[in-house]
């Protein structure tokens, strides 16, 4: 990744840098890499920076800080940044209920907006990635970890991709239109990417379940939360694990009483071991879950 990065000016407050044409964990840890030299200049006028899958944004207040000041400060750090290739993160297992009734009432009112009507949103991600069935897909969804690269489009939703070869990728078209609903914290997936809407709104993605963890609470009630609102953050590493109704509806009865926990270990991701060997080192991160 020798192409220097691609900065644009979006009206008076933003600075746009995209860092490459194409998504991929290299140009993740760039990014990474620049947005952290930024944050340590403490640049008085910056007022937010937000790092995405292949690029990122600074938010500045023009009135403090000159927009061509910025970007040469901005341009400064990228030369000085050395991309690092091991990040010190948490993998996190968030339990799903996939096929759930209050997705399925919902991807039932809007098949008109679907590429198949006659199906639901599982059973055609299976047909359209060559899987026998249902449960096939359930087990390729939940079966590799997957890294979240962005949090953004509401508050608190993670985007993530898993960490397996591209061959294996799992990838599904979004709706040919967006729904006007989507149960809060349903499991998404459009593209290759998956998400976890954080609260009920519109949306566009496939839906395979709804998790009872929530991971986007002003109010910071659960012990998770307490460091920060928004649970997620970029460079986390998410594993999928199956829940039948029984144990769904336990967890909302915890939720609700205020003692919910979900399980979270620190971990070292290594991009290069993982490039190395795209299937073997991410069981050693499931591993850490153990």
């Amino acid at each position: 990744m020798s192409r220097p990065i691609r900065y644009s000016f979006g009206a008076d407050e933003h600075l746009f840098a995209e860092v490459s044409e194409s998504m991929s964990l290299e140009a993740f840890f760039k990014g990474m890499a620049v947005t952290r030299a930024v944050e340590r200049l403490k640049l008085d006028g910056v007022l937010d920076v937000c790092l995405a899958n292949a690029s990122f944004q600074i938010r500045f207040d023009p009135d403090r800080i000159a927009p061509l000041a910025l970007l040469e400060a901005v341009q400064g750090a990228e030369a000085e940044a050395v991309a690092e290739r091991t990040l010190q993160t948490r993998i996190i297992e968030i339990p799903v209920l996939y096929n759930d009734p209050w997705t399925h009432e919902t991807l039932m009112r809007f098949r008109d907006r679907h590429q198949d009507p006659s199906a639901t949103d599982l059973e055609y991600a299976a047909r359209i990635n060559g899987l026998a069935d249902v449960d096939a897909f359930i087990a390729a969804h939940s079966g590799a970890p997957w890294f979240v690269s962005m949090v953004g489009f509401v508050a608190g939703l993670p985007f993530m991709f898993q960490m397996v070869e591209r061959e294996r990728q799992l990838q599904v078209p979004k709706y040919l239109r967006p729904r006007t609903d989507t149960p809060k914290l349903t499991l998404g997936h459009g593209g290759c990417f998956g998400c976890i809407y954080s609260v009920r709104g519109a949306g566009g993605y496939q839906m395979f379940g709804v998790t009872p963890a929530p991971i986007y609470d002003p109010q910071q009630s659960l012990a998770y939360l307490k460091e920060h609102m928004v649970f997620f953050r970029p460079g986390d590493i998410v594993q999928f694990k199956p829940m039948d109704r029984a144990a769904y509806d336990q967890a909302v009865a915890e939720v609700e009483a205020g003692h919910f926990d979900l399980r979270i270990r620190p971990v070292e991701f290594s991009l290069d071991a993982f490039l190395a060997d795209p299937v073997g080192y991410p069981v050693s991160l499931q591993e850490v879950l153990a």
